[in-house]
């Protein structure tokens, strides 16, 4: 049996014991101690990339966007070509707010580290939502969410060149309840870089109220901020965990390798 110790009271788990990622019993224990506490940490496993999809397949099933199941966490453009792009994950945001059917859990596992900065920080949605007063979640209630790739990168360049809007606006938009009503009765909350404008709210009180409801779920006690050391691997509820990289000198080695399984519960 793998032993479990929490990280912080709203959020995050340590696991230790682990003798074989492959065991089924394992895996079941990892994917319920991830439902309840998010975000799931194991030290010093040593993965090369076949163990960590393995490991992954266990967990779900592995998606591979452009055919390759590991994808390359750099801001090295050497190493990875969409390193311009990355710059946006040093914003909080959720992966997929784009798309029909969000990733359910993400997987990286650490090569290399920063020597100042670079660590991950994740924040419970679940937990921010939970303590909302009664009255700000009537507030929520019915509001609907537009997400784009374009907000997120206006966080990046807020200054872009009309051709830069235009290749951001290729990407799809999604729209979304603002608070998603899950199937097991859990609520959380869509929000982050990508979420553009409520729905049918003039542009400042929209920008406001999703500003307001970012700073109250980033608050220190619905947080955890993870310091990698190599061979970490870190496993998230990409659905409900806001995460962001906190920044780091282009120029490091901080190198992570990145898997992601695929959800199986539409946005609302």
């Amino acid at each position: 049996m793998i032993e479990t110790t929490a990280i912080t009271p709203a959020l995050g788990v340590q696991v230790s014991g682990v003798e074989d990622l492959l065991d089924d019993a394992v895996a079941a224990q990892c994917l319920e101690a991830l439902k309840w506490r998010g975000v799931l940490l194991i030290r010093g496993l040593n993965l090369d990339d076949d163990q960590q999809v393995a490991f992954s397949r266990k967990l779900g099933d592995v998606l591979a966007p452009g055919g390759k199941e590991v994808f390359v966490v750099s801001l090295d453009p050497e190493k990875n070509k969409s390193a311009p792009y990355l710059r946006g994950t040093l914003f909080w945001h959720i992966d997929d707010t784009t798309n029909d059917v969000p990733a359910k859990a993400t997987m990286l596992t650490a090569r290399h580290v920063a020597m100042v900065g670079g660590g991950t920080e994740f924040a419970s949605t679940y937990a921010a939502y939970e303590n909302l007063p009664d009255q700000e979640k009537k507030r929520y209630e019915g509001l609907r969410v537009v997400h784009s790739f374009e907000a997120a990168q206006r966080l990046v360049h807020p200054e872009p060149s009309d051709e830069l809007v235009e290749i951001w606006r290729r990407n799809p938009t999604h729209e979304t309840s603002l608070v998603w009503d899950r199937k097991d009765g859990r609520r959380s909350l869509a929000i982050g870089a990508t979420a553009d404008h409520i729905v049918g709210m003039r542009p400042e009180e929209s920008r406001e109220l999703l500003d307001e409801l970012l700073a109250w779920s980033t608050q220190e006690r619905f947080c955890y901020t993870h310091d990698w050391e190599v061979n970490d691997v870190v496993i998230w509820d990409n659905t409900g965990m806001l995460h962001r990289a906190l920044p780091y000198d282009p120029k490091s080695e901080r190198t992570m390798h990145r898997t992601t399984m695929a959800g199986n519960e539409p946005w609302a």
